[in-house]
């Protein structure tokens, strides 16, 4: 086939809501740009260990740290399941790590900001991980077929978390005037980071609009820091608390909640790894490598033995 061929195959394969998989013929800019989101995507989930792992033996009981541990297996479970959704375009595990350590590649800003009181653990299941089921869910339509297959089991497990995380501060906002002013400062803490994660407004982002066209993503930035802001708002009341943005209010023409101007240049200095954790993310994620190279040199070692012998067996036979 030619080239132009393909293309109107892979197009009308995008059209008609049929995955792409694998072995199929696709453009080297939509190979590239899922590369891109899919390492990014599993980047997150495994650096985003790290601020709830600090808390976990600090956690107020052992129901809470086996809760928490059990988090964060699951999110290491998510960055798994994605560097194998991107190791079917091609990409090795070792070079997307790699782009990671030298930063080349990128992660959500969301875990560039320290954790500094135990219910910061609410306020990221509730409001990290709220923005993170808004963003995703659409994902388990994405067009690519591993891709989306991967979001289903992330998907429900995050709902659990979100769940889990809104627990949490809901204890605290029932609790001592202490524990309701601490509950309190996380949300302040958290909220407009959060709305920062679904990147930069419309127009400003580099890949949103051809992702769309290839139904990589299904609805704008803007479109779902929207609904996530109107979801929020609500929830929000359940708990007595308030969110820090003096200008939210319900719109009622609009039929949404209006909000306030979300801090640019403090989103682009994060991204641009100056924020207040990004050295120190890094840092804990290159060490983890480095300390684990034994453990992956073992397993390579014992799977060439057990093909030897494998091998060894049938040249017998």
């Amino acid at each position: 086939m030619q080239i132009h061929d393909l293309e109107k195959v892979f197009l009308d394969k995008i059209e008609e809501e049929i995955k792409i998989e694998p072995r199929d013929w696709m453009p080297d800019a939509y190979r590239k740009n899922l590369v891109r989101q899919i390492s990014q995507h599993a980047h997150s989930e495994i650096v985003g260990m790290l601020p709830e792992g600090n808390w976990i033996s600090r956690a107020p009981s052992l129901k809470r740290k086996a809760i928490l541990i059990a988090k964060v297996q699951d999110e290491a479970g998510h960055g798994l399941y994605l560097y194998s959704a991107a190791e079917t375009l091609g990409t090795s595990r070792e070079e997307t790590i790699n782009d990671l350590h030298s930063g080349k590649a990128k992660y959500s800003s969301i875990f560039n900001y320290p954790t500094t009181s135990w219910a910061d653990m609410g306020a990221i299941g509730w409001l990290v991980d709220g923005a993170a089921i808004i963003n995703q869910v659409m994902l388990c339509r994405t067009s690519y077929g591993p891709y989306a297959r991967a979001m289903v089991r992330i998907c429900r497990e995050e709902s659990f978390h979100q769940r889990q995380g809104f627990e949490i501060l809901l204890v605290l906002s029932r609790g001592t005037a202490e524990q309701k002013a601490m509950c309190q400062d996380a949300i302040n803490r958290w909220w407009w980071p959060s709305l920062m994660m679904f990147g930069p407004r419309d127009g400003e982002s580099t890949h949103s609009d051809q992702s769309m066209k290839w139904k990589i993503k299904r609805m704008s930035n803007d479109e779902l820091r929207q609904k996530f802001i109107d979801m929020i708002a609500e929830q929000v009341k359940v708990l007595g608390m308030t969110l820090p943005d003096p200008d939210l209010k319900w719109n009622e023409s609009r039929q949404h909640y209006d909000f306030g101007e979300i801090d640019w240049n403090e989103f682009w200095n994060v991204v641009k790894g100056n924020g207040p954790c990004n050295k120190q993310r890094i840092e804990a994620r290159k060490n983890a490598w480095d300390e684990g190279a034994w453990v992956r040199e073992a397993a390579a070692a014992y799977a060439n033995k057990k093909k030897l012998k494998t091998n060894n067996g049938l040249e017998a036979a």
